[in-house]
């Protein structure tokens, strides 16, 4: 495998993970009743992006090593997947 598929790899499994750690830790306006008028009350007090995004990148590279010791270690492929089903 090249880098540049290695990386690409990664920045799919990179770019998933983002919208499952996007939705911990927000609070709308609504829910700490400090709504700034002209905004919509759903709109986040504070989003915390630069830590998601430390976290992301540390799980992406955490799904990322499984995938490479499952697919280059073991062997394993999307071909296998009927037969382990």
């Amino acid at each position: 495998m090249s880098f540049f598929t290695g990386f690409a790899v990664y920045f799919i499994i990179w770019w998933v993970t983002l919208f499952l750690v996007l939705p911990y830790g927000v609070r709308s306006q609504a829910e700490a009743d400090n709504v700034i008028p002209g905004t919509d009350p759903g709109a986040p007090v504070n989003a915390h992006l630069p830590m998601k995004l430390l976290v992301n990148t540390v799980l992406a590279g955490i799904v990322y090593g499984i995938w490479f010791y499952v697919s280059h270690v073991l062997g394993y492929g999307f071909g296998d997947i009927p037969q382990l089903m």
